[in-house]
């Protein structure tokens, strides 16, 4: 099969073009044929060496998310057949013409969605669903505060989470990125450049606070996340992109009696992964056949530009998901 590789650890151009097997696929895998894969942050540090990837996962084969048709199960699978349309959450390997996934990391395709579409999907559905919900336990008529609104996470949490009947607020980088997270339905986008947004959730809650915050900027943004949760608020750490040393004020931790938790997800065990899908296909599939919420696919590449996908995603210029396509 063709296969998008990282050649050695650095920048974009060191991906390429190469013919690798087809993967092995277990008792309870299915071996998919791929037409589109998603392109997520962490695809960015495997190619720079700093994201080692977990026991068994791709090591030079990129790719946390893929749809397409699945052409063999294992001996063990009773979910899937060869013929059906899948999107599924994988630990690597995406960016080639063929990959494997356990059968409970696979969703069907909502007919109304194209492949370029489901691609975008399992990675930060997954993601949102197990660090907002299942960590952060947002309930309806609470409120969430996301950094990184106008990201292929922050653009799935907006849409969820309103669904679901709480209200959203979101930082972004700029004016334009702020109106489209409002557009998608956030109740209010804080360009992060011009407000501090502190300041922001303050007035916005009456000094109440929010009761959730989902982070993946970390470093000097946790004085402030810690000033803008609410009583009883939680914050849910899923990545530190402006650095993983903070300063913290313990003091207001506790009069608040607030809790601060965080996940990665790549890394968790199959079971886990398969009860969040079974969660999504429950209560967020059927919004998505409903088009009460819709994937945000900024731009798709040619698989053999992956690079300049890459480039794309580093540049922070895109709002909503990136994803490889595939010729058939």
């Amino acid at each position: 099969m063709k296969a998008i590789v990282i050649t050695q650890p650095g920048g974009p151009e060191v991906l390429q073009l190469a013919e690798r097997p087809k993967p092995q696929y277990g008792a309870d895998e299915v071996l998919i044929k791929v037409m589109a894969a998603g392109v997520n942050r962490p695809d960015i540090f495997q190619r720079k060496g700093n994201y080692p990837p977990p026991a068994g996962a791709s090591a030079d084969i990129p790719g946390l998310e893929v749809a397409g048709v699945i052409v063999e199960v294992g001996d063990a699978v009773i979910q899937w057949k060869p013929g059906d349309k899948v999107c599924a959450l994988i630990t690597g390997g995406g960016y080639a013409e063929y990959c494997k996934a356990p059968e409970g990391q696979c969703l069907p395709v909502p007919a109304n969605l194209s492949f370029a579409e489901a691609a975008s999907l399992p990675e930060t559905f997954f993601t949102v669903w197990s660090n907002v919900f299942d960590r952060g336990k947002l309930q309806p008529r609470q409120s969430l505060l996301v950094h990184g609104g106008s990201s292929g996470i922050g653009v799935t949490a907006i849409q969820m989470a309103k669904a679901l009947g709480s209200t959203v607020y979101v930082t972004a980088g700029s004016d334009e990125k702020c109106s489209f997270c409002e557009q998608l339905g956030a109740d209010k986008a804080i360009n992060y450049k011009t407000t501090d947004f502190k300041d922001a959730i303050k007035s916005l809650t009456h000094s109440i606070g929010v009761n959730v915050i989902l982070d993946m900027i970390g470093g000097d943004y946790m004085p402030g996340n810690i000033d803008s949760l609410a009583i009883e608020g939680r914050l849910v750490m899923i990545n530190a992109m402006n650095g993983r040393e903070v300063k913290l004020d313990l003091a207001k931790v506790m009069a608040k009696r607030l809790i601060i938790t965080g996940s990665m997800l790549r890394s968790r065990e199959v079971a886990f992964k398969a009860a969040i899908a079974q969660n999504l296909e429950q209560k967020i599939w059927p919004l998505l056949s409903s088009g009460k919420i819709s994937p945000i696919v900024y731009k798709t590449f040619d698989a053999a530009e992956a690079s300049e996908a890459h480039k794309l995603m580093e540049s922070s210029a895109h709002t909503g998901k990136i994803v490889l396509t595939f010729a058939q």
